[in-house]
């Protein structure tokens, strides 16, 4: 199991569904009404924030590779 699917298997089953839901609008490239961040010092990691469930992910010209999904805590953004 990879690190996305176990993350994933830790949220509720209405979380799950949120989160398939935004990052399949993401990967269409609908971004519309996504609370979406660049984080700081990276031009290329960004962050959606769903209530507490943050979404870390990194593109580049083509491709979107999600690197976290996580509950927000203290260390959700340090990788």
């Amino acid at each position: 199991m990879d690190k996305i699917s176990k993350s994933l298997s830790k949220l509720t089953p209405k979380e799950q569904k949120q989160v398939k839901s935004i990052l399949a609008r993401l990967n269409r490239g609908d971004k519309s009404g996504l609370d979406i961040k660049k984080l700081k010092g990276r031009e290329d990691i960004f962050r959606i924030r769903k209530g507490n469930i943050r979404i870390i992910y990194k593109t580049d010209k083509k491709s979107i590779f999600v690197l976290a999904i996580e509950r927000r805590n203290d260390t959700t953004y340090s990788f």
